[in-house]
């Protein structure tokens, strides 16, 4: 995913890595996209070798380490095309590490589960928050596919937070080991369009 983030903001211009990370973090993508630093400069190094990009000017300046300033090639376009579709038809897997312990919750203190999730809670609504302000504030700034990549995190987020505080009212309650009882208040919308 690196190298499709790296690509498609050389389709906007001419940049050198670390104004990419600044506009990783500007956009709101940080969010949503992990991306060490370490692994950002590796994938110009890759993507240099394999000739999908390539050094336009080095800007030195002695109070600062030198500036490598990369644009985009033909090839790289091509590349690009070719990440951003593999993207779109990737499958999604829902896997979350919290899902392997609440397989085994039941035999755990689910007062000190409750307890965690209230954590979790508060950590997502947070994200949500942070989401929501930023996605007022880059309205009339980016482009709409960018909007709805906003709106899906924060849609998750509200879809997450709704399940951690079912999963904490049933460990405050006890009731993770019960069988035979449907899960309330469920929020699924079966009309497909």
């Amino acid at each position: 995913m690196i190298k499709l983030v790296i690509l498609g903001l050389l389709m906007e211009g001419e940049k050198h890595p670390y104004e990419i990370q600044q506009i990783v973090n500007e956009r709101g993508m940080n969010h949503y996209i992990k991306m060490a630093k370490g692994s950002l400069y590796y994938a110009f190094e890759q993507l240099e070798k394999k000739e999908c990009i390539e050094v336009i000017d080095i800007v030195r300046d002695t109070n600062r380490p030198d500036k490598t300033i990369y644009r985009i090639t033909e090839k790289g376009e091509e590349a690009f095309q070719d990440l951003l579709l593999k993207q779109f038809r990737d499958p999604n897997h829902i896997s979350k590490p919290i899902y392997a312990g609440l397989a085994f919750a039941t035999a755990g203190n689910q007062q000190k589960l409750a307890a965690i999730l209230h954590d979790k809670i508060q950590e997502t609504s947070h994200l949500l928050e942070l989401m929501q302000m930023i996605y007022k504030k880059k309205i009339g700034t980016i482009p709409r596919s960018q909007l709805h990549i906003l709106a899906g995190v924060m849609e998750h987020a509200q879809t997450e937070i709704n399940w951690l505080t079912r999963l904490r009212s049933d460990a405050l309650n006890e009731r993770l080991a019960e069988i035979g009882t449907e899960i309330e208040n469920i929020q699924i919308n079966s009309r497909l369009p």
